[in-house]
This record gives structure tokens, C-alpha cells and sequence, in this order.
């Protein structure tokens, strides 16, 4: 479903990305966790061309991009970026639309689908998130838990082949985080394909079903959630877990 081979990425002197090698299945959901600035996000950014890899290659079903991207390759990268959806750190809301609005927007100007249809389709994936009695409400009038599920919302209206979800908490209160955890937990069980960056080290051990270890923009440790939390083999992942202390029982439950 999604294969990436060889992908590296570097700012000036600073290598993020060094050759990655990752297979993904469809309908798997996978947890990327690792220390902060260890190249999770990029790896993100990098699957659907918001960052530039230097090298490698990405293979979504049956579109392949070599990299770096030359200008022949616009159409294809237009094509592998349609593939996947984003859900970000921050909400990236139209101020000026309505909830309803915001998620109608990409399937107008991307998916060229009427506004009929649009709206009939952005309905049913405000519902998925439980805010379809919401929909006429203003960003500024919605909470932050509230602002992200209709983000969430937004890449579902899409129907991507691939979810990718950069820290989709990390600008929440703490009181609002498990709403969003247990919309994203939903969404897993429907079958999507993701990929799920998160500080959240007891929901990646609950909602994912492989869990990947970035450090020093390699992939040192892969396997399932108790492969990885409850016996980690690399050096690297155990003093991570030590100092996250995260090999008790987890706290948090849905």
C-alpha cells in the first residue's frame, strides 16, 4: 500500500531522514515515536511532498515518485499528495467558513464535486467526528478538541487512501485530548490506513497495531506494541522509555 525506499532529507548540515526503508499494509495503523527532532514529522511531510526529500522513493498503490522531483513529476506528486490526507499539530481552519464549510472546501476546489454533494458528503464526516449539530458554528466558536476533530473531519470527507496525523494533540488542553484520541481510535477501527505521530505513548500501545522508533533519522526498533514497549531490543528505545517512564500501566483507557 504505501512503500518508501531509500528517503533522505536534510537541512543544510543537519541529516533528519537517513535512507529510510518502510512497508506499510493497507489497513494498518502504525505509531511513529521517537524523541523530538528525531525526523517523525518530516517522515510525514516527506509521504505527501510538503517537504522536499534530497533522495529516495514513494510508492502509494500505483503511483511511484522518484526524488528529488524534477519538474516532469508535478503530476504524479499531484497525484500521491490526493492519495493521502494531513491532520496537523494546529487546526489550520478557515477563520471565515463555518464548520460545515471548512470540510466542504477540499472536495470543491480538489475533488471538483458539487456543492451538493460536497455538503452531503461533509455532513456525514462531521458525524463521524460527533459534530454534525455543530456545523454552522465558526472556528472561534468552537474549542480547540472541538476545531481539530472538524480537521479530522476534513481529511475523512476526502476518503484518502492514507491518514497521516502530525501530534494532533500537542496544542490541545489537557482536558480536551481525549476526545480527539477517541475520534482517532474510531476512525483506526473503521479500517484506515495511518500513520500517527503522538507524544501519547500509552494510545500509540492501545490504537496501533506496529509501532516504529525514530532515532537519529533511522527506524532502530519495529515491531508491535509489545514487541517495542514491553521488550524493546535496541539500547537507544529503552533508555527513551526509562526516561518517559512508560513501562507501567498505562493511564489512559478508552
Amino acid at each position: 500500500m504505501l512503500k518508501i525506499e531509500g528517503l533522505s532529507k536534510k537541512y543544510e548540515d543537519n541529516v533528519v531522514l537517513d535512507g529510510i526503508d518502510l512497508e506499510i499494509e493497507k489497513g494498518n495503523v502504525i505509531g511513529i515515536i521517537g524523541p523530538s527532532g528525531t525526523g517523525k514529522s518530516t517522515l510525514l511531510r516527506s509521504i505527501n511532498l510538503l517537504e522536499k526529500p534530497e533522495h529516495g522513493r514513494i510508492t502509494i498503490n500505483d503511483i511511484s515518485v522518484d526524488l528529488p522531483l524534477k519538474g516532469s513529476d508535478k503530476k504524479k506528486a499531484f497525484e500521491l499528495r490526493s492519495r493521502t490526507g494531513m491532520v496537523f499539530q494546529r487546526f489550520n481552519l478557515f477563520e471565515h467558513e463555518t464548520a460545515l464549510e471548512n470540510v466542504m472546501e477540499g472536495l470543491i476546489t480538489v475533488q471538483k464535486k458539487s456543492r451538493k454533494e460536497a455538503e452531503e458528503l461533509a455532513i456525514e464526516a462531521l458525524k463521524e467526528v460527533g459534530l454534525a449539530e455543530w456545523r454552522n458554528h465558526y472556528p472561534k466558536h468552537l474549542s480547540g478538541g472541538q476545531q481539530q476533530r472538524v480537521a479530522i473531519a476534513r481529511t475523512l470527507a476526502m476518503r484518502p487512501d492514507l491518514i497521516l496525523l502530525d501530534e494532533p494533540t500537542s496544542a490541545l488542553d489537557p482536558e480536551l485530548i481525549s476526545e480527539v484520541l477517541t475520534v482517532i481510535k474510531s476512525i483506526a477501527e473503521q479500517g484506515y490506513t495511518m500513520l500517527l505521530v503522538s507524544h501519547e505513548m500509552n494510545f500509540i500501545r492501545k490504537v496501533s497495531n506496529r509501532v516504529i522508533f525514530l532515532d537519529g533519522g533511522h527506524i532502530v526498533e519495529d515491531g508491535t506494541p509489545s514487541e517495542v514497549f514491553e521488550h524493546p531490543k535496541n539500547d537507544r528505545t529503552i533508555q527513551f522509555f526509562r526516561k518517559m517512564s512508560v513501562l507501567t500501566d498505562p493511564e489512559y483507557v478508552i
